[in-house]
């Protein structure tokens, strides 16, 4: 018997940052046919509140330090003021959503990073997921909706990189659903020149990829991006699709698709 399809949608990047474009993907995503999970980042927005409580963002090497209030102000912002708005929009348009963290029906677990170099505070890595529980939500004709905070099993929430969480859930739900994953962001996909918006890399396997990070183009903040999709890849997601937000209802369009 042939599995059902799922598709998989991570927004993130701008997007998050922009009330007019999240609107507009949120039609689109909840026009999608079929079965679906829409997995969002936190955008600059626990940054700004954390701000406006006079508490500075600590960055190392790109990523966030989550300290102690840190987690209380994430946590506040993406599984309460972010998720809940992105579930709002989608019950308007018709799509019965339902925002959930890692914690809700035990959907992702995870561990404090281990301090090796760097203490990122309460940053969690990803251990797996509960892909029965997930299924049951669509099963009952639910669309969930995971904001980028999961949990320990011990009590303890953790921020968690939105990009990895997509990943995984594409990766633990392949074994009931034919899966396909989808990063959207501000860019129309892998380029070859970051100022050139049209030089999408269309097409790229694994062997393409090897060649790429070997020649530089693909680089910094998109690598951990790539990894996540050969990754997912490798472990029987069937396709990765990387684009701007238009992507979801327009493959005419300019966007990389991603194949082992």
């Amino acid at each position: 018997m042939s599995k059902q399809k799922l598709t998989i949608v991570k927004v993130g990047g701008n997007v998050i940052n922009n009330p007019k474009a999240l609107t507009s993907f949120l039609t689109d995503f909840a026009a999608l046919e079929g079965n679906k999970i829409l997995v969002h980042g936190g955008g600059k927005r626990a940054t700004q509140l954390a701000g406006d409580l006079g508490i500075e963002a600590t960055m190392i090497n790109g990523r966030r330090v989550t300290d102690e209030a840190t987690i209380e102000i994430v946590t506040m912002v993406y599984a309460g003021l972010l998720n809940k708005n992105i579930v709002a929009t989608l019950q308007s348009n018709n799509c019965n959503a339902l925002g959930l963290s890692g914690a809700d029906g035990n959907s992702i677990q995870a561990h404090k990073r281990v301090v090796v170099d760097v203490d990122y505070g309460f940053a969690g890595d990803v251990d797996g997921i509960n892909a029965k529980n997930i299924a049951t939500f669509i099963k009952g004709g639910m669309t969930p909706v995971f904001c980028a905070i999961t949990h320990d099993g011990k009590g303890q929430l953790l921020n968690t990189n939105a990009d990895t969480i997509a990943s995984t859930i594409a990766v633990g739900m392949s074994d009931l659903y034919d899966v396909s994953l989808v990063y959207t962001f501000e860019k129309n996909g892998v380029l070859t020149s970051v100022e050139d918006d049209n030089s999408v890399i269309t097409d790229i396997n694994s062997e393409k990829y090897t060649q790429l990070k070997t020649d530089g183009v693909i680089a910094d903040g998109m690598l951990p991006k790539m990894e996540n999709c050969f990754n997912a890849l490798q472990k029987g997601v069937s396709e990765v699709i990387i684009g701007n937000p238009t992507v979801i209802k327009n493959k005419e369009q300019l966007f990389t698709r991603l194949t082992m």
